[in-house]
């Protein structure tokens, strides 16, 4: 399988996921203003969305969208706990967290990154992100990890986000359920491996 990733994107999430999985697969970076791959290849022939992630298996086929992914990637070793068994409450928990992570908080990043949104705007997004991660926080106060006990592919997913919310340096440093959790998820071997392999560590 192929990855495609562009560093520090929501593609970290399913990158992550990848390794925790310990499946096979090659990463290949993509400037997505270009539309080409580090090989030169119209990044558009393979995802004509032109965005990452996107996952290519061996016969050509794609898969895009990073939830889809990580789904995917997850049923692949169901010993590594990533994700419930189907027909179990903690799957569609899991798959609850997924929707919010990508509908609620990522999203609402989007616009924060680049210069076409009035200023009054990005100001009320931010306090809206805050917002939603208090009640993250409020979630995590008792639970190592946003399922309780077993790191799964939301934790990989809200890891992502919240590296945004750092980088943006949103006002969360009240939240100490929230940033113990993350120390945490930035201690997993294979998530250090995927920051490097991005270089972002």
């Amino acid at each position: 399988m192929k990855l495609f990733f562009k560093p520090g994107a929501c593609s970290l999430s399913p990158h992550i996921v990848m390794l925790e999985t310990g499946l096979d697969f090659t990463l290949v970076r993509v400037d997505t203003a270009a539309g080409l791959t580090e090989q030169q290849e119209d990044y558009r022939q393979i995802n004509p969305k032109g965005k990452v992630p996107a996952l290519q298996f061996d016969d050509g086929t794609v898969l895009t969208e990073g939830v889809a992914i990580v789904q995917y990637l997850a049923d692949q070793k169901p010993d590594r706990q990533l994700l419930a068994p189907l027909n179990t409450l903690a799957r569609y928990q899991t798959l609850a967290w997924l929707n919010y992570i990508s509908a609620e908080l990522h999203k609402s990043f989007s616009p924060l990154f680049g210069d076409a949104a009035p200023k009054a705007y990005k100001t009320a997004l931010r306090q809206q992100i805050v917002e939603k991660l208090a009640w993250v926080d409020s979630e995590l106060h008792d639970n190592q990890w946003l399922l309780g006990l077993h790191f799964t592919v939301a934790d990989a997913y809200l890891f992502t986000v919240m590296r945004w919310a750092k980088s943006l340096q949103l006002d969360i440093h009240s939240f100490a359920s929230l940033e113990a959790w993350f120390q945490r998820v930035a201690a997993r071997p294979h998530v250090a491996a995927a920051l490097a392999a991005e270089g972002l560590s």
